[in-house]
């Protein structure tokens, strides 16, 4: 190739003298070059012309293309020391000033959103959309939630400051499948400079195509690699931010987590979900621990960012006094266990010691259930509900139809434990049994609860946590 042929394919793409056009770029991607990177350099600008400019990406070693233009006396550099960007041309100056005092390195006021704004274009020459940092303007635009914050110094007239940028991109994405989306908008061209491919879209069309496919789906440029650690990271924080939004908070069993912590905490932190309720550890009852383990327990967690919603006990007790204490000396102030006759007795144990009780019905119709939970109530008995609707089942009751809307629970119930079941007590995929998941779900966010919806441990015949989580979304996406 020589600076001509390069130029004639640079039109054959449509660019202009006028033109303005960001380049990202791999001279080794061409072949072999009459001229080397001078020469291309020379053949965008004599196709831009004067009153075109050309804008590259220098943060960082991006090649030996961007290094030329860097390098040329004539260069303008913007002052931001994240995404920083070199340009030459007549809206140079005009593109790169005060980068820095944007909010955000690659959103409003950066030169990646001027160039859009000015009806420039994104050339890619001989590398794919991985290296296309417009798409981190899309990301910073619709302020996905797994992104960070940056903080840098900054040399201005007035001296050296500290500054922080917003919505700034981390690790991992596969902006390379974003390909085929430009591609179907039919706003992209193709062609080939010698043998490197070389796309060129405007920039506003890749940013307008993209932000719609982003409010449609806020993942849409994360991979579906289970192994891919950035991308699980990045899609669990997408799902806490759904999760921040509702008024209820979501926890999951230990025993559906893992079974020893550190692996509990890294599928909760995984999925997204920042609670654990305490049932088993180790494969044994979390309430038969000792203090000493249980402490420990409950420090690993929190150094893990995951908070305790409760101790759940696996059976009725006729003295908990033991637990209780257990419970209060591990900073555990909530308890959760079967409703049973003596409740009334187990509840008194529990205020006097400053510990919270909520009872589940485990065996027992809803008759059954909401007579005790009345009478605890009229004795002035404060003590809270765990709805299990797949125990209501098993118990051949219509858990939403029948057993909630007899009104008879909902001024008690603190839990709702997410697990599916059908009335002969098989257990069942979520919104796939007898129930009713979807319609409590529904019925709970309509009155704002804000109590705890827990994936329970019955839903282990799914898989773990991950793949039970991604049933909650999808059951959460369909109301």
């Amino acid at each position: 190739m020589n600076k001509a042929g390069i130029k004639q394919g640079l039109r054959a793409l449509g660019l202009k003298k006028g033109d303005i056009v960001l380049l990202h770029s791999s001279l080794a991607a061409i072949g072999r070059v009459e001229g080397g990177a001078a020469a291309v350099i020379e053949a965008f600008l004599e196709t831009l012309g004067k009153a075109g400019t050309l804008v590259v990406p220098v943060f960082g070693s991006l090649g030996i293309l961007t290094d030329t233009v860097k390098r040329r006396p004539d260069a303008v550099i913007s002052d931001c020391p994240k995404g920083t960007v070199a340009a030459i041309g007549a809206d140079a100056r005009k593109i790169c000033i005060d980068h820095w005092k944007a909010d955000t390195v690659h959103g409003e006021g950066s030169p990646y959103l001027k160039i859009a704004g000015l009806g420039g274009y994104v050339c890619l020459l001989g590398v794919d959309q991985d290296r296309n940092t417009t798409m981190h303007s899309v990301e910073a635009l619709l302020r996905l939630p797994y992104l960070n914050s940056t903080s840098d110094t900054v040399q201005t007239p007035q001296g050296a400051i500290q500054k922080t940028w917003q919505y700034y991109p981390g690790p991992h994405r596969d902006f390379i499948g974003l390909d085929k989306i430009l591609k179907a908008g039919g706003s992209m061209k193709t062609g080939k400079i010698g043998n490197a491919v070389t796309r060129l879209i405007k920039s506003r069309d890749l940013i307008e195509i993209l932000t719609e496919a982003g409010l449609r789906d806020p993942a849409f440029c994360l991979c579906d690699n289970p192994e891919c650690a950035d991308c699980a990271a990045q899609r669990a924080a997408i799902f806490r931010n759904t999760i921040n939004q509702e008024d209820f908070r979501l926890a999951a069993s230990a025993a559906l987590s893992g079974r020893y912590i550190p692996e509990i905490i890294e599928n909760l932190q995984r999925s997204g979900i920042d609670y654990v309720e305490l049932d088993f550890i180790h494969g044994k009852p979390a309430h038969l621990m000792s203090a000493e383990k249980l402490q420990l327990a409950v420090r690993e967690f929190a150094a893990g960012g995951i908070s305790i919603s409760g101790l759940r006990l696996p059976g009725v007790q006729a003295d908990i006094k033991k637990t209780l204490l257990l419970a209060k000396e591990c900073g555990i102030n909530r308890l959760v266990l079967p409703l049973g006759a003596d409740a009334a007795g187990l509840t008194g144990q529990a205020l006097a010691e400053n510990v919270a009780l909520s009872f589940c019905n485990r065996g027992v119709t809803g008759d059954y259930a909401a007579r005790l939970m009345k009478d605890l109530a009229e004795r002035k008995i404060r003590a809270g509900f765990t709805f299990s609707p797949a125990e209501f089942a098993r118990c051949g009751e219509m858990p939403f139809l029948q057993t909630y809307r007899s009104g008879k629970f909902s001024k008690y119930i603190d839990q709702l434990d997410i697990e599916d079941g059908t009335f002969a007590g098989i257990p069942a995929a979520l919104a796939g049994g007898n129930a009713e998941i979807k319609e409590l779900v529904s019925i709970l966010r309509c009155a704002s609860f804000s109590g705890f919806m827990t994936l329970a441990a019955g839903n282990r015949h799914s898989g773990n946590v991950t793949t039970v989580a991604a049933a909650f979304r999808k059951l959460l996406d369909e109301i």
